[in-house]
């Protein structure tokens, strides 16, 4: 629903607020789909000149919705899944905004992974970072086995995106893709003054400085090819068929 998913604006920042509490922001096609058109839609405003991801006070997101994830399906043909959610993952690559995310609880999945694509992070105390993709017989996805090692390292990565390991919002700070950890309920404040900061400078300047510093978007859009096309033979495996039937299980126990 549409309200799940709200934009707004703060001068030149366009906010982007998940808005779907009784279900942690968990992320479904729809919310995935206007999450995009609000990045597409503000590369050509110049009145846009930062993005503000954020999912309010207590949580960031709890990633996929599940059921909705798998009411989508997958590609028969093997080819890379064509989903929202990879079109929202397409929107990060291709984004040329600035970009930050105010993080005030869990973050799960595709609600750690968007965090790689991001430029500025803030997360509160409360905050908690997790990618169980292997648990659920699945693989990383969003481009994060290309950019978490980048900015983490390769053990680091390997413990989170691998082993499943969890991460507070401190360890996520040390690992480099927090900037900075704030009180809880702070975090949309706090992403609001970094907000004003980035537009109070010269646009151009930054823009051409942050593609600078950015991997390419071909070489981004690459690996969530590779990642989705993986991502989709792994759903139809033996290994992810039983994490699932068991996690749905746990659900109605």
């Amino acid at each position: 629903m549409s309200e799940h998913l709200i934009v707004t604006h703060d001068e030149g920042a366009r906010v982007i607020t998940m808005r779907r509490p009784e279900k942690k922001n968990a992320l479904t096609q729809e919310m995935y789909h206007r999450m995009s058109e609000a990045i597409h839609s503000a590369q050509d405003d110049s009145n846009v000149r930062c993005l503000v991801i954020t999912g309010g006070s207590g949580v960031f997101t709890a990633g996929n919705d599940l059921d909705d994830f798998l009411k989508a399906g997958t590609d028969q043909s093997g080819a890379p899944r064509v989903s929202a959610a990879t079109d929202f993952l397409y929107a990060l690559a291709h984004n040329q905004k600035p970009l930050i995310a105010a993080v005030d609880g869990l973050a799960i999945g595709i609600g750690t992974t968007m965090l790689f694509h991001c430029d500025y992070v803030l997360a509160s105390t409360a905050a908690t970072f997790s990618t169980p993709f292997i648990q659920l017989g699945l693989v990383p996805e969003g481009a994060s086995s290309l950019l978490a090692p980048r900015t983490m390292g390769h053990q680091r990565a390997f413990a989170m995106l691998v082993m499943g390991q969890k991460l507070s919002a401190e360890q996520a700070r040390e690992a480099g893709f927090v900037n900075a950890v704030v009180e809880p309920g702070q975090t949309e404040a706090e992403a609001m003054k970094a907000a004003r900061d980035i537009c109070a400078l010269p646009a151009e300047a930054v823009a051409i400085s942050r593609k600078l510093i950015k991997p390419p978007a071909d070489e981004l859009i690459a690996r969530i090819d590779q990642e989705s096309k993986l991502f989709g033979e792994r759903m139809k495996s033996q290994e992810a068929i039983t994490a699932f039937t068991k996690f749905f299980q746990r659900k109605k126990s």
